[in-house]
């Protein structure tokens, strides 16, 4: 049986190595940050513990499996998983917390089991990877992406006409936004409106380009990239 102090050993080591973890999450305000995954990383890191205690109790009497309980982490962490993925819009979010709790749950584990090595490397490589590839996902997104802000007249098709000139220069649509002038609705009339856009620059096309070619249709009195 694993003694008290070596109890409390892996159960602190779970909550510090998870709060790692977590505190990178919450540095980036994800809906998974310091407690919930130091409260997985915790909860898996007991479950584990229990599972050896109860195989160590009936060992040599039954054909227990030191594993089975704890394998219910790895299928159970899903419930978790499938709540912190959303879709908005043309996008999904949360697929990033979703795999940060199974690995984490994953930590948990390997520290009941008193594999320390393995939790702790796995920490270093999960810290390492959410905070420095998420800079160069920034990088490649920014580079990738462009957003415009249109303020052009209202009128029937001008959204149509704006599309087709972003696919002539083979921009994807991937967010649209359409906004009223707030002065003209104040006074009763609303002739011209704000478009936003999110377009998909994977053809990497100069942002120059892109708002003269929108600038010089009729009815666009301005183009900003925001």
């Amino acid at each position: 049986m694993v003694s008290e102090w070596e109890l409390l050993l892996r159960l602190t080591l779970a909550c510090v190595l998870g709060g790692v973890i977590g505190y990178e999450r919450q540095s980036r305000h994800k809906s998974a940050g310091l407690r919930t995954n130091v409260l997985v990383c915790l909860g898996s890191c007991l479950i584990m513990v229990l599972s050896q205690a109860i195989y160590q109790g009936v060992e040599g009497r039954t054909n227990a499996d030191p594993a089975r309980l704890a394998a219910q982490v790895v299928s159970g962490i899903g419930f978790l998983g499938a709540g912190a993925i959303m879709k908005e819009g043309l996008t999904v979010t949360g697929l990033t917390t979703a795999a940060c709790l199974w690995v984490v749950a994953g930590v948990g584990l390997a520290t009941g089991a008193g594999y320390y090595s393995g939790a702790l490397f796995t920490t270093a490589l999960v810290f390492i990877t959410l905070g420095a590839l998420s800079h160069f996902d920034e990088w490649i997104t920014h580079e990738k992406t462009i957003a415009l802000s249109i303020y052009t007249v209202d009128k029937p098709g001008q959204l149509v006409h704006i599309s087709e000139c972003l696919e002539d220069l083979q921009l994807l649509v991937k967010g649209v936004k359409v906004k009223a002038n707030e002065d003209e609705v104040r006074h009763g009339e609303q002739h011209r409106v704000y478009i936003d856009l999110e377009l998909d620059n994977h053809y990497a096309v100069k942002s120059v380009v892109v708002v003269q070619a929108v600038k010089d249709l009729d009815g666009v009195i301005s183009v900003d990239v925001v």
